[in-house]
């Protein structure tokens, strides 16, 4: 009978340092959103961004299907994966931040933490325990008080903002989807097929609603498409899907309520929108909530 194969651990300080990169990263593609929007359509430019990143990630994948060692998923689990969690949710996020400011998109999109709970328990099988019921009564709160501000300087669109609200609903089902069926299979192959299907998406949408061939090439736009390429798609959804594996979901959750906060911060600092009292309230709010859904108890 053959010796089983050590259990590879990762080293004590990798867990920390990969999720603080995920923090920063997440946390400042709000902004870089933004910038690509000023100088290129919307529908047109998350195209880009997911054919640069499903470019680099068939590149890499035949060493990481190597390393993850898991079958391929279905078929029709990837495909749904490119129209929910990359066309369908992207495609809204991108047309709502033409209006909304990043850290309020930043806001606004931190519900999906509160959706996968509800998903969970609807079609997961999960409980809710009193502590996680009051975080989603915290967070509403605190999407009513932003939506009762200025929403960044946007409040002549709240149209706009709710639409933004629909990017995390379609991400969740298809998430939710993604985790009852295809678990065990390789994230790695659904990501890149998810990827490169969800930019043709993408792409055949922006034929038909813009002129891809207007999109302005500037140095800070181009700069910034390639950061939401390579390193907010590529590495960050590599790194995460490594972490899934890897990290204990109690370390995984303070993603979720720290990337809100460092969007608002870095919004504020770049001067991208006029945030009110209303909108930092709503942050507080909204993060207090989050923590108290996906923050798992000790033991």
């Amino acid at each position: 009978m053959p010796a089983a194969e050590p259990v590879v651990r990762p080293a004590p300080l990798a867990v920390p340092l990969q999720i603080a990169l995920l923090c920063a990263i997440w946390g400042s593609t709000w902004w870089a959103i933004r910038l690509c929007l000023a100088d290129q359509p919307p529908l047109s430019s998350a195209a880009l961004r997911f054919a640069i990143a499903g470019a680099a990630m068939a590149l890499l994948a035949p060493r990481l299907c190597r390393r993850e060692a898991a079958p391929p998923p279905p078929a029709w689990l990837w495909v749904l994966a490119a129209g929910t969690n990359f066309a369908g949710s992207y495609g809204v996020l991108y047309v709502a931040e033409t209006v909304v400011p990043s850290g309020i998109a930043a806001v606004l999109w931190a519900v999906f933490p509160l959706l996968m709970a509800g998903s969970g328990v609807w079609w997961l099988g999960e409980r809710l325990r009193p502590r996680q019921l009051l975080g989603f009564v915290v967070a509403f709160g605190g999407i009513v008080t932003v939506f009762a501000g200025n929403l960044g300087g946007a409040a002549d669109r709240p149209d706009m903002a709710a639409l933004l609200l629909l990017s995390p609903v379609v991400s969740a089902v298809g998430t939710t989807l993604v985790k009852k069926y295809g678990s065990g299979t390789s994230s790695v192959r659904l990501n890149r097929n998810g990827m490169l299907l969800g930019a043709a998406l993408l792409g055949a949408a922006a034929c038909l609603r813009e002129d891809p061939l207007a999109m302005a090439w500037t140095w800070r736009g181009t700069l910034a498409l390639l950061y939401l390429a390579l390193f907010g798609t590529a590495l960050a959804f590599g790194v995460y899907f490594h972490l899934l594996r890897t990290a204990p979901a109690s370390r995984l959750s303070l993603i979720t309520y720290v990337t809100p906060v460092l969007a608002m911060l870095l919004a504020a600092l770049v001067g991208d929108g006029a945030m009110d009292a209303a909108a930092w309230l709503g942050t507080l709010l909204v993060t207090a909530g989050i923590a108290l859904v996906v923050r798992r108890p000790r033991p």
